[in-house]
């Protein structure tokens, strides 16, 4: 559309034609657009999916002798399973923000349904 001679939308030629590393606005959706508005509303709605995560752990889990509550990912795959299918995404978006603690990279249903699950 930017090089389009018979397009008469000004507010698309009046923007920068390339952004490099390093710009602020390099990767980024033009403020105000709705592609912002999309992105906050679904980092919003993963961050209520995280609570409510922490959530079943505490209520589901066993207090351990250290204080913190656990749970085994079987367990926790059988309570969560019936709210959301991204049990295993929201559980390493959780371990990102050092919410929860679990060994290994991934989490595989059957085969990993022993490791534990600690809420921090």
């Amino acid at each position: 559309q930017r090089k389009n001679p018979f397009s008469n939308n000004d507010r698309l030629a009046s923007r920068l034609v390339h952004t490099h590393r390093g710009d602020l606005t390099y990767g980024r959706p033009p403020e105000g657009s709705r592609t912002e508005q999309r992105g906050k509303d679904a980092h919003s709605h993963v961050g209520k999916e995280v609570e409510e995560l922490c959530l079943i752990i505490k209520s589901t889990g066993e207090v351990g002798e250290d204080g913190h509550v656990s749970v085994t990912f079987g367990q926790l795959f059988e309570t969560y399973v019936t709210i959301s299918n991204k049990v295993v995404g929201i559980l390493l978006r959780a371990r990102k923000h050092g919410l929860v603690h679990f060994e290994g990279e991934m989490l595989w249903q059957g085969k990993d349904d022993d490791v534990i699950i600690t809420l921090l």
